[in-house]
């Protein structure tokens, strides 16, 4: 196992550095860079102030040297202008030249400024991650259980009416993308001209406009079950079709192992049969499907925190696209990387524990 572990970990070292360093370059080709100088210097500027803009912001030379900065594992970039001022990456923080370290990259802690948010990229991406966080925990906590209820029942009975029914609203749920379902969601819960509001609100069950919150704004301040319910449904729904039909193929495949044969004409209970002994082989594939729904997740928070203004980590991704922020772009991509990477690791080794098999060979 510990050599497993160990490969596995390299294996992950190198793919972060490449699709790091992928992310690094696409984010600093020359016209991103010229964009950057003309937003934070001027949109008049000469072609030769912008050049230079880039020059003594550290922006120039190799690719390969400048990501070796970011990463940190090179010196910080350090230049003094024709007015003896010295600057580099490692002394903007309000460190002078003689106090500043000689690396200050990722691995240092130093994720860079943010010139959307005005503050440190590592401050500012830990408070959205934090939200997005509480959005993640409270869409597995719904999705998981949800989806693997309903992949259960339609296995035990394949064929059957529940079978059909749920195998049916799965696939729809499967088949409508974040977007539309939110839309929807939005339209039927949280309008005050359309949907069941209107309804509600004239038959006296509720008092306000609308059942739930069109926004999900209020929730920043403080979760309710109406200002965060639709955010979380609407991520939710996908995930439940997809978990639920895995866990359907793979109970329906164990369900008809020789083994389960032999359980049932000793005559012991169905219930029985499926708790003690065709749940836990059923539940390895779709247990590695879980874990890899978390990536899958900061997907769909781009577009679900966007549509209900929820400003977590897919709201700022997308603000930091929209402004140009490599900086904060960069620390987006970390996470990311970082997200994935650990997840499928996890998934890994709960593989091998689910399967003895594995764990044997």
């Amino acid at each position: 196992m510990v050599i497993f572990v160990a490969r596995r970990l390299g294996v992950m070292v190198l793919t972060a550095l490449v699709l790091t360093f992928i992310v690094f370059f696409l984010t600093n080709l020359p016209p991103n860079l010229e964009k950057l100088a003309r937003t934070e210097g001027s949109v008049r500027m000469t072609d030769e102030a912008v050049a230079s803009w880039i020059e003594g912001n550290g922006h120039g030379g190799s690719v390969f040297t400048r990501y070796s900065e970011w990463l940190g594992i090179a010196p910080g970039w350090v230049i003094t202008d024709e007015k003896g001022v010295t600057r580099g990456r490692c002394i903007d923080n309000g460190v002078t030249a003689e106090d500043a370290p000689r690396f200050c990259g990722i691995l240092q802690g130093d994720w860079g400024f943010s010139t959307f948010s005005k503050e440190p990229v590592i401050a500012f991406l830990g408070e959205k991650l934090a939200a997005t966080g509480w959005l993640m925990l409270f869409v597995m906590l719904v999705m998981v259980p949800v989806s693997l209820l309903m992949g259960v029942l339609s296995g035990m009975r394949e064929g059957s009416r529940t079978d059909r029914v749920l195998s049916s609203a799965a696939i729809a749920t499967t088949a409508t993308p974040e977007y539309v379902s939110g839309v929807i969601l939005v339209a039927v819960f949280a309008s005050a001209t359309t949907g069941l509001s209107p309804m509600l609100k004239e038959w006296g069950w509720i008092e306000t406009n609308t059942l739930f919150m069109g926004t999900a704004t209020s929730a920043e301040r403080g979760f309710t079950f109406w200002n965060f319910g639709l955010p979380v449904l609407t991520i939710a729904l996908y995930g439940i079709g997809y978990i639920a039909r895995m866990t359907r193929a793979s109970m329906t495949e164990v369900m008809t192992q020789q083994y389960i044969r032999t359980a049932r004409l000793k005559g012991v209970a169905f219930k029985d049969v499926v708790m003690r002994h065709a749940l836990r082989n059923a539940l390895i594939a779709p247990f590695t499907v879980i874990m890899l729904q978390f990536p899958w997740l900061l997907n769909g928070v781009v577009i679900v925190e966007t549509l209900f203004n929820y400003k977590g980590f897919g709201w700022t991704l997308v603000q930091a696209a929209g402004n140009n922020d490599i900086e904060l772009l960069l620390g987006c991509s970390v996470v990311a990387v970082f997200v994935v990477l650990v997840t499928q690791l996890i998934s890994d080794i709960g593989y091998v524990f689910l399967n003895p098999r594995i764990r044997l060979s």
